[in-house]
């Protein structure tokens, strides 16, 4: 098993550009289908980034 560690491959996180409106999206729907319930669905969300506004924000 190969260990985890950074290389010259690596993306920076300034190098990583914005994700589309419709592809967020697109990604929460299929994310919210596979959820076995809410909170797995939020995890998943902020895990990936594409976690919805709240209310408030």
């Amino acid at each position: 098993m190969m260990a985890a560690n950074s290389s010259a491959k690596d993306i920076a996180d300034d190098e990583l550009e914005p994700l589309a409106d419709e592809t967020a999206r697109q990604a929460q729907r299929v994310v919210a289908a596979y959820a076995t319930d809410a909170d797995e669905c939020r995890m998943l969300l902020s895990m990936l980034g594409v976690a919805p506004l709240t209310r408030g924000e």
